[in-house]
């Protein structure tokens, strides 16, 4: 979500709360987030709490969307499962931040994270071994985090090749919703892919895909908060109504039809808990892991400071330079969110810039945070409820998720070739080739060789030329294990 340039009103019950510093705070949860000492009072953390996990909680049906299949390395997972594992990994992560951190900042599973995951690492792993490729990718962020090479590298790499990654992820994102929905099919003649299975829409659950995708971007015109939630709820009474009347059939929705089985309440399923292979990894080979670590770092990597540091500003803890309290602790949580949810089988977790929502509400400390994750945990015991939810309306969400990062592109020069084309590179790669790394390894070539063409070689940094030689071997490595004779 865009981040909310409203500061919140003053109302009678914060009363007091602004102004010059008060004393010693009243209570010690006061005084241990530095409640009063940030101008802020319980009941604007609880708020704000609220509002970030209202505003965030469609993840919880968008990740399992996204991760679940028939055919996962050999493996079925159950949606029940991923749900949970979704839920658990945020509420821990969430958690974390909030006591730890002390900032106003949520976590949940990374939709970019997600997307490698489905589309380069589950066709050739098991469950367990993609979920360790999670643990190695947040141990190496903390590794930077402590070292201090992550803000290092982050100045290193172009900043439009910064934009053009989250935009190429952007576009994969979406892509990914247009073909859960039915939208987008494999073409059967012709072009590789075609609108619906045979050039046109069927069924009632695309269109209601459709209605939905639009409904939630009127909603985000009107600057409605929780817009995404509310259109995938409105999208699912809908879907009720249709599928009550006998309108669709069972089998027209993808997903299963949207209706609830037993109780709306159930015991959590931790199947998935602590399922972390680090072996078997010899048939895949030491070049593929590499850069699947490689680019699950550069999917949870690039937007998590940013989104911190916009975040903690829109509190008006940072300053001028970007500097707030805590900033190191909450960059070393969000790098251990991939540890945390590849141990809890949910995929890695990362900082959501819908922690905004919160702050315009007036969240200014870490308990907004606790709120937020022990709503997470509640929802663990209503994993039922989330059958009344077809993919169709929740894959409406993702092309709105893609919409979003998209908007990076305002930030591209796109009048100086040299920039232009390593991003367009980026960004059309991703989805065409549905390999996140193959949209960045052709950027960062292309960024490289137009560099020296410029005649800038030498400005373009010992960093980019490493990244350049990783990638060009990436691109030719079957050629070079032909001739190697592997």
């Amino acid at each position: 979500m865009t981040q909310s340039s409203v500061r919140p009103t003053t109302t009678a019950e914060d009363a007091g709360s602004t102004g010059s510093r008060p004393p010693a705070g009243r209570s010690g949860i006061d005084r241990y987030f530095e409640i009063s000492h940030r101008g802020s009072t319980f009941a604007r953390e609880v708020r704000g709490g609220v509002t970030t996990f209202m505003a965030m909680a469609y993840i919880l049906l968008l990740n399992p969307l996204i991760l679940s299949g028939e055919d996962v390395a050999g493996d079925t997972l159950a949606r029940s499962a991923l749900i949970t594992a979704t839920a658990l990994a945020a509420a821990l992560t969430t958690l974390l931040m909030g006591l730890v951190g002390k900032v106003p900042l949520a976590l949940a599973a990374g939709l970019s994270v997600s997307g490698v995951l489905a589309g380069q690492v589950v066709p050739v792993m098991t469950w367990p071994q993609a979920m360790a490729m999670c643990v190695l990718y947040g141990v190496v962020i903390c590794l930077l985090v402590v070292t201090g090479l992550r803000e290092m590298i982050m100045n290193a790499i172009p900043l439009a090749l910064k934009h053009a990654i989250t935009i190429g992820i952007g576009m994969f994102v979406a892509l990914i919703g247009l073909v859960k929905a039915g939208f987008v099919h494999a073409s059967q003649g012709g072009g590789p892919v075609t609108l619906g299975p045979a050039g046109q829409l069927a069924g009632w659950p695309v269109l209601l895909f459709c209605v939905t995708l639009l409904l939630i971007f009127m909603l985000q015109i009107r600057q409605v908060p929780g817009a995404i939630l509310i259109g995938i709820v409105l999208g699912s009474i809908a879907a009720a109504v249709l599928n009550a009347t006998g309108a669709v059939g069972a089998r027209a929705w993808g997903s299963g039809p949207p209706e609830l089985t037993g109780s709306a309440v159930s015991l959590p399923d931790f199947s998935l808990f602590g399922k972390v292979d680090f072996g078997g990894w010899g048939d895949v080979g030491a070049m593929t892991v590499g850069m699947i670590v490689f680019t699950l770092v550069l999917a949870g990597f690039f937007d998590a400071m940013a989104t911190i540091i916009g975040v903690g500003t829109e509190a008006g803890l940072a300053d001028e330079r970007g500097r707030m309290p805590g900033l190191s602790k909450a960059l070393f949580v969000d790098g251990a969110g991939g540890a945390v949810g590849g141990l809890a089988g949910g995929s890695g977790q990362t900082v959501f810039v819908e922690s905004a929502t919160g702050v315009g509400e007036g969240a200014r400390t870490g308990l907004a945070s606790v709120v937020t994750g022990l709503l997470f945990a509640a929802c663990l015991f209503f994993t039922p409820l989330t059958q009344l939810v077809p993919g169709e309306v929740a894959a409406a969400a993702l092309v709105v998720i893609g919409a979003m990062m998209a908007q990076n592109a305002r930030h591209v020069d796109w009048g100086d070739r040299a920039v232009a084309v390593p991003v367009f590179l980026t960004v059309v790669l991703m989805p065409f080739t549905y390999s996140i790394t193959a949209g960045v390894a052709a950027g960062v070539i292309s960024y490289t060789a137009l560099r020296v063409a410029q005649g800038k070689g030498r400005e373009t940094g010992a960093f980019m030329w490493g990244l350049t030689a990783v990638f060009v071997v990436f691109y030719a490595l079957h050629p070079i294990e032909s001739w190697l004779g592997v």
